[in-house]
């Protein structure tokens, strides 16, 4: 499978197709191409898009600690991007009171994305953080407000679940953290079966490890039915704008009996797909 990057390499931007295995990237120049609207006019055809990137143009080859990566697609103006999700998705938290569509919450805007190596942000004043592993689909939206899926790659989704456990009317404050997610755009469907592992360190020691599953196979709700619900919203539909959409995760540590504290640092490995997020939780103070 296709799998798309941007970077920052000698202060210039690129990008390049490879895996996130890889020790040596292949870099583009991206000067003044716009990835999102060669998505939008390559039409699914993944072959022809990743054609007419690269057609003609030898890529230089630089070590992958040399680069610093970028969120997949990301727009210029951070404005443009929306971070959202749906909560309690999968089969392993379906319960007497599982309603009949997820709830759908907004995380904020591009500049809630970080990716591996940038803190996560915090409220100060957090009842109770987890992680939560998941699958992100990437939207763009095209000129007649219709979004147009991208790919998918993989994210964190820093919740403060103990406030949402002491109101549950308090999902969308409770969402209001940062949202760790890897640089990893993955050009084909939305992935089955995902597993991994999480481990979260104190003052350089782990102390919790867990695994979880994900993947639509792992989702108690149809995927289509997900998608098409939540955009059928106008509002939601403005051209041009990126949709960043978390979709739900296992168990995680909070269920494992584990407090989070300011500091933790949160190593993901989405093994089937060699994928490591790795970011630090750092508190921000009250307004």
């Amino acid at each position: 499978m296709t799998v798309l990057f941007e970077c920052t390499h000698q202060g210039e931007r690129h990008f390049g197709l490879g895996s996130p295995e890889d020790t040596e990237l292949g870099l583009y120049p991206l000067g003044d191409l716009d990835l999102r609207a060669a998505l939008l006019a390559a039409d699914g055809d993944m072959a022809a898009f990743t054609a007419g990137l690269t057609e003609g143009r030898t890529p230089v080859s630089v070590p992958v600690t040399e680069v610093s990566f970028r969120p997949p697609l990301l727009p210029d103006s951070v404005g443009d991007a929306m971070v959202s999700g749906f909560m309690a998705t999968h089969n392993v938290k379906v319960d007497a009171g599982t309603q009949a569509q997820p709830n759908w919450f907004l995380k904020g805007l591009g500049d809630v994305l970080k990716v591996s190596g940038e803190p996560l942000r915090a409220p100060s004043g957090f009842v109770a953080l987890t992680e939560e592993a998941e699958v992100v689909l990437v939207y763009v939206t095209d000129g007649s407000g219709t979004p147009r899926y991208a790919g998918y790659t993989f994210g964190n989704d820093l919740t403060d679940i103990g406030r949402f456990r002491q109101h549950n009317g308090h999902l969308s404050y409770a969402k209001l953290c940062d949202a760790g997610v890897a640089p990893w755009l993955f050009l084909g469907t939305p992935p089955l079966h995902v597993t991994g592992q999480v481990t979260i360190e104190r003052d350089h020691s782990p102390a919790w490890q867990g695994t979880f599953t994900t993947g639509t196979k792992a989702l108690h709700y149809g995927l289509r039915d997900m998608m098409s619900g939540l955009f059928a919203h106008e509002a939601l539909l403005h051209p041009g704008r990126v949709h960043y959409v978390y979709l739900g995760a296992d168990r995680s540590s909070f269920h494992g009996g584990f407090t989070m504290a300011d500091g933790d640092r949160i190593q993901m490995h989405f093994a089937t797909h060699s994928v490591r997020l790795t970011n630090q939780v750092s508190t921000t103070p009250h307004a």
